[in-house]
């Protein structure tokens, strides 16, 4: 769905599959570099599962949510085993009292799980990013985040943290690495990252 919205605002077949035509089209759209294009496509293609999630997946085994959240239950003393495999109760837990969110019982947690190409995350980061566009829509609909600004929001997250600088850099692996654990913490699906970055990068019509 985000694909094919992205493919209608670049004027390209929304056939909701990603190629040359696509990464052509949006690269002029979005006026990014070459190198921008590459990069950018290449880490979000990654996150996003192939272009396919942009919408945060909560739903946690008990195991699970012990093993990624289980500080977060602590802290709110809760046990895991009754949240397990229930996404909505499970976000406003882990989410609750930061990021610029409510309590628990706010919601706010679930409002603003992560969505977009980055999963952009919190309300403070929503209100930051709606700021951006000028359109407080995005607050009180945040679910537009993981549908008709899924890109936007991910290159906002780009921008924030200078990561453009980092993408012109040039393209070898060293570069990819480095803008991997920018956006990632670690080098996680670094493998991934760097065939998707190369393999869009030779896509590019105007090197």
């Amino acid at each position: 769905m985000s694909l094919s919205i992205l493919q209608k605002k670049c004027g390209v077949s929304a056939d909701g599959l990603f190629g040359p035509g696509t990464l052509n089209a949006a690269a002029r759209y979005y006026d990014l570099t070459d190198l921008e294009a590459a990069h950018f496509f290449g880490q979000v293609g990654h996150e996003s599962g192939n272009f396919k999630a942009f919408s945060e997946n909560l739903n946690y085994s008990a195991k699970a949510l012990d093993s990624v959240f289980g500080k977060y239950f602590v802290r709110a003393g809760r046990d895991s085993d009754e949240y397990a495999r229930q996404p909505e109760k499970i976000a406003n837990v882990v989410y609750s009292n930061r990021m610029g969110n409510g309590n628990e019982a706010s919601g706010d947690g679930w409002k603003y799980r992560g969505r977009g190409a980055l999963q952009l995350t919190g309300r403070n980061n929503y209100e930051a990013f709606a700021k951006s566009l000028g359109n407080d829509n995005i607050i009180e609909n945040p679910e537009c985040v993981g549908e008709e600004f899924a890109f936007e929001s991910a290159m906002f997250f780009f921008k924030q943290n200078n990561l453009w600088e980092i993408c012109n850099e040039g393209m070898n692996d060293a570069i990819i690495e480095k803008l991997t654990k920018r956006i990632n913490g670690g080098t996680h699906g670094l493998a991934d990252r760097t065939e998707k970055t190369k393999k869009y990068y030779g896509y590019v019509t105007r090197k």
